[in-house]
C-alpha cells in the first residue's frame, strides 16, 4: 500500500511516499512555498517527478485550522480541500490534518535516537501528551489513546494572549501587539519571536539591534544581548509550557517540535527552564511529573501522516 503524504509549513512544503507507516526517505521532496500559488502545484510537481504511482492514500498536514475537509494556512495564502488533493493524486483515501495532529500521530513511530531530553520526569504509557509546535508558527496538540485508537486534538493555541505578570512583560505585551493591540503566544515564541525579544531587549539596554532568529541562538551566551533575549524567550517559554501541562496533565510527556525547539534546546537548562515551568505555588511538586523532550526528527509530520492512513480508526 502505497500513500503520499506531504507536511506544509510556513515556508516550504516536504512531500514523500509511504508504505504502510513507514516514509520512504529517499523520496522525500522539498519545495519552496513561495515558487507555487498552492499546494496543487507542488503535488502536481511531486506525481510527476515520481513517476505518477498508484496511491492508495493521501494525507497532507498544514500549518493553519482544518474543518470539514478544508484547511488554511495561517502563515500562508493557501486554502487546501481533500477534494483537490484527492484529483491530484488520484488517491481512493484522503485525509487532510493540522501539522501538530500530524505529529501527534508520529510519537508512536519515531526512529531511534529521535528525542533528545530537556526535563526529566515519569513518563506513565498509555497517558495523556501534548506536542508543542515551536517553529514559523506555535501551536499545540494534545494526544489521548483511546484503546487501539488515537487522538490527537486540533487547536489553534499559539494565537492565545500572551501571559504577562511582571511590569516588565506588560511593556514586552504592548511592545509586540500589533495593529489590533493583541500580543499573542506567536508573536514570542515563533522564529519571529526570538527575533522581537532581540529587538526588544537590546533596545531597553540602549543599543538597538537586530538579527535573525538563528544568529541569535548561535550568538549566545557570548552576545550578551542574545543571551538576554533567549532568557526572556526560555522564561515566556516554561510559562506557556506549565499552563498548558496543568490544562491537559501530560503525564505522558511534552515534547517540543519545530526548527525553532530543535535550535534552543541546548540552551534551556542552562536558561532556566525548569524554573519558569515549574513556578506553580502549591502546584509546583505537580510540575515534576511532567517530563519534557524535544523531537529531532525533522520529517516526523511526514511520518504521522502516514501512520494516521494506516490506523484510519
Amino acid at each position: 500500500m502505497t500513500a503520499l503524504v506531504a507536511d506544509i509549513g510556513g515556508t516550504n512544503t516536504r512531500v514523500a511516499l509511504a508504505e504502510g507507516a513507514k516514509v520512504l526517505a529517499d523520496s522525500v521532496r522539498r519545495y519552496r512555498n513561495a515558487d507555487h500559488d498552492g499546494l496543487n502545484g507542488v503535488l502536481a510537481a511531486f506525481m510527476a517527478q515520481a513517476g505518477h504511482p498508484a496511491l492508495t492514500g493521501a494525507c497532507v498536514a498544514l500549518a493553519g485550522p482544518v474543518r470539514d475537509g478544508v484547511g488554511r494556512m495561517t502563515n500562508l495564502d493557501w486554502t487546501v480541500t481533500e477534494t483537490d488533493i484527492a484529483g491530484v493524486t488520484g488517491a481512493g483515501r484522503v485525509a487532510l490534518l493540522n501539522d501538530l495532529q500530524a505529529q501527534g500521530h508520529a510519537l508512536d513511530h519515531l526512529p531511534g535516537g529521535a528525542l533528545a531530553p530537556v526535563l526529566p520526569g515519569p513518563q506513565a504509557p498509555g497517558a495523556a501528551r501534548l506536542v508543542i509546535g515551536l517553529g514559523t508558527g506555535v501551536n499545540v496538540s494534545a494526544v489521548h489513546r483511546c484503546g487501539s485508537a488515537l487522538i490527537a486534538t486540533a487547536a489553534e493555541a499559539g494565537h492565545v494572549t500572551l501571559p504577562a505578570m511582571r511590569a516588565e512583560e506588560l511593556a514586552l505585551a504592548q511592545h509586540a501587539a500589533g495593529a489590533d493591540g493583541f500580543a499573542s503566544v506567536e508573536d514570542v515564541l515563533s522564529g519571529r519571536g526570538v527575533e522581537a525579544l532581540f529587538a526588544w531587549v537590546t533596545m531597553r539596554a540602549g543599543t538597538p539591534r537586530r538579527m535573525t532568529a538563528s544568529q541569535i541562538v548561535a550568538a549566545a551566551p557570548d552576545d550578551a544581548g542574545a543571551e538576554a533575549a533567549l532568557e526572556l524567550y526560555t522564561r515566556l517559554l516554561g510559562r506557556v509550557a506549565g499552563d498548558l501541562a496543568l490544562h491537559h496533565l501530560p503525564f505522558g510527556g511534552i515534547y517540543l517540535i519545530g526548527g525553532v525547539a530543535r535550535a534552543v534546546t541546548p540552551h534551556l537548562p542552562r536558561l532556566g527552564l525548569a524554573d519558569s515551568f515549574r513556578d506553580k505555588g502549591r502546584f509546583a511538586g505537580l510540575m515534576e511529573e511532567f517530563a519534557i523532550h524535544t523531537l529531532t526528527d525533522d520529517y516526523a509530520a511526514l511520518t504521522g501522516c502516514a501512520a494516521c492512513l494506516n490506523h484510519p480508526d
